[in-house]
């Protein structure tokens, strides 16, 4: 940590301390050398969500991506093989392809016109023969492809840390509930359209609390969709339920309608026709939990994840269920780039898919109605951290955000049927602080070490 003399071990040591109290110091938020010391040991030592096996359903499709300040272009080779390289020309690093997505069998450089085809080989050099002859090996200049790659119930990811643990064992027990979420129908899940994509003035560690660890926000943040009609009117939704912590700082919500725990809209509003289908692919416990919960969480750092049912805005023709992927990739301290993808099960009609569409894009998309409600408030806290107050490192000042709540009063469940730590109260800091401590040891660390839940 020489080059960052501002956050020294000691310093990274004193938050950890602090975070065992239940506060975190404000200034964290938007520092400018804890955001680059983050970029190298959490988004250069982890496994980042890339895409979803259905946007690459051809060979020749690709996509354009990003692991933080990495360009990453994925492709399907002839052989059905994913494969995914540094999307930066060998010959003068020039962004090669700028394109969101498509289907083609070579991508050439705009600076000199060197090509390569979607196994990353350069086959083709601009009068090649003429300024380099034979002395220059082409296999020598082929794109460099990104250390890991792997996929898991079609999300693929991608890990930049050559020493980089398996994605198996780094999702550890998350790998239930994403078999709950992604499996539960026999075709699995499909993307529909393009990732929506837009910039908001917030910290990366804000959004992904906010969206993957904080219901209590929900009651006053989201106070239109209740006078709307969109949620319950109960003042405890979406409190009900079970926070449940992971390995390696993922986690998620068991959203419950009320405390009975049986959902008045089963199958999180699916078509009926598809029940029989869920029963056959989950076991027992997963099927409870699709029939009767929502969810809300993530996969540590920056993926969150929301399966959930809405009404369609302006009809009344019933619930629509969809599952956004989220992805939110650091461009600097104070500001984030979203990632926002809609999946929805590809036996599902073609007609509830539509209008699942459309109901994600009302509520969720850029211009969502309860989209807009975080944004802005992401943007306050941006913009409430930046002072010399908040800003303030000496921690015998009290410059400190409250990670208080359920801490020591909320006992586990012990007869919860699922893996990992789940707690029967969804209005809770306790996952919050396990992705806080795990951001902690991550910084700490040279590599990551996986860490399992106590």
């Amino acid at each position: 940590m020489e080059k960052h003399s501002r956050i020294t071990k000691e310093t990274l040591l004193s938050l950890k301390e602090k975070l065992k109290d239940g506060v975190l110091p404000q200034w964290v938020l938007a520092d400018r050398d804890m955001y680059d010391l983050e970029i190298k040991q959490v988004f250069g030592k982890t496994w980042q969500f890339l895409a979803h096996e259905s946007e690459l359903k051809e060979p020749g499709s690709y996509v354009t991506r990003w692991i933080a300040n990495d360009p990453i272009l994925l492709t399907k080779t002839k052989s059905g093989e994913i494969k995914a390289f540094l999307n930066s020309c060998t010959h003068r690093g020039t962004l090669l392809c700028t394109a969101d997505s498509g289907k083609q069998k070579s991508f050439t450089c705009p600076f000199h016109g060197w090509t390569y085809n979607n196994e990353g080989d350069l086959v083709g050099i601009a009068v090649g023969n003429k300024v380099y002859g034979e002395e220059m090996n082409k296999e020598d200049w082929n794109l460099r492809p990104v250390p890991n790659v792997d996929s898991y119930q079609g999300m693929i990811f991608g890990n930049l840390d050559h020493n980089a643990e398996s994605l198996s064992d780094y999702l550890g027990n998350m790998k239930w509930y994403l078999d709950m979420m992604l499996g539960r129908s026999d075709g699995g899940m499909e993307v529909q359209g393009s990732p929506q994509r837009y910039v908001v003035e917030a910290n990366w560690k804000v959004t992904a609390e906010n969206f993957e660890s904080d219901p209590y926000h929900v009651q006053f943040t989201h106070k239109s969709s209740k006078e709307l009609g969109i949620a319950p009117n109960d003042p405890f939704f979406p409190g009900h339920g079970h926070q449940v912590v992971l390995d390696n700082g993922h986690g998620i919500n068991l959203v419950q309608f009320d405390d009975t725990g049986v959902s008045p809209i089963p199958y999180q509003g699916m078509p009926e026709s598809m029940w029989p289908m869920f029963q056959k692919n989950l076991n027992v416990a997963q099927n409870d939990m699709v029939k009767d919960t929502f969810f809300v969480g993530g996969v540590y750092p920056n993926l969150g994840f929301l399966q959930f049912s809405l009404p369609l805005l302006n009809s009344e023709m019933g619930l629509y269920n969809f599952l956004n992927f989220r992805v939110w990739r650091p461009l600097a301290p104070d500001k984030v780039e979203v990632w926002s993808w809609h999946l929805i099960d590809k036996d599902a009609p073609q007609e509830y898919k539509e209008k699942s569409y459309v109901t994600f894009l009302g509520t969720f998309g850029p211009s969502g109605l309860l989209e807009q409600d975080d944004a802005e408030i992401w943007s306050r806290v941006t913009q409430a951290s930046n002072g010399i107050m908040a800003q303030d490192k000496d921690l015998s000042y009290n410059s400190f955000l409250n990670y208080l709540m359920g801490m020591d009063r909320v006992q586990p469940n012990e007869d919860f049927p699922g893996p990992g730590v789940a707690y029967p109260l969804c209005f809770l800091d306790t996952l919050s602080r396990s992705m806080h401590k795990r951001w902690i040891d991550l910084l700490l660390a040279e590599t990551p070490v996986k860490e399992e839940v106590r």
